[in-house]
């Protein structure tokens, strides 16, 4: 049986929806990094500890990954996928612990929001490419 060769979506079709993407995975991405900043610099009780040494090193992976998100890149977006991981299982942990469960439920969904957008923006920018150049 041969396979019928995709057939990509028309330019029209995924350019509004690249840019709404784009937007998505922006906002998402500086919510995230509020969720992490509001939480250890004002909320959360770190025993003592340096809130602004905590959260530099919380913000250490995002940080490496902000200069492809804020510039666009496809290919930075979809690193970010794999960072989030990290960001979305430490929520999950955190949600467990019932002082910080606040913190983790937002952590959880901030990291996923981020995730499935910047997922999207992957996809579409790659299939808006190929259309651009004439596939």
């Amino acid at each position: 049986m041969a396979k019928k060769p995709k057939v990509l979506p028309t330019i029209e079709w995924l350019q509004p929806r690249v840019r709404l993407a784009r937007i998505l995975s922006l906002v998402c991405f500086f919510a995230l990094v509020g969720v992490l900043a509001l939480f250890y610099l004002c909320l959360l009780d770190l025993h003592g500890a340096r809130p602004w040494v905590i959260l530099l090193i919380e913000l250490v992976p995002l940080l490496i990954m902000a200069p492809g998100v804020i510039s666009g890149s496809p290919r930075g977006h979809s690193w970010l996928c794999f960072v989030l991981n990290l960001y979305f299982i430490k929520g999950a942990i955190a949600a467990f612990d019932p002082n910080r469960q606040l913190f983790g439920v937002l952590e959880m969904a901030a990291s996923l929001a981020l995730f499935c957008s910047a997922l999207l923006y992957v996809r579409w920018r790659f299939q808006l490419n190929r259309r651009l150049a004439g596939e």
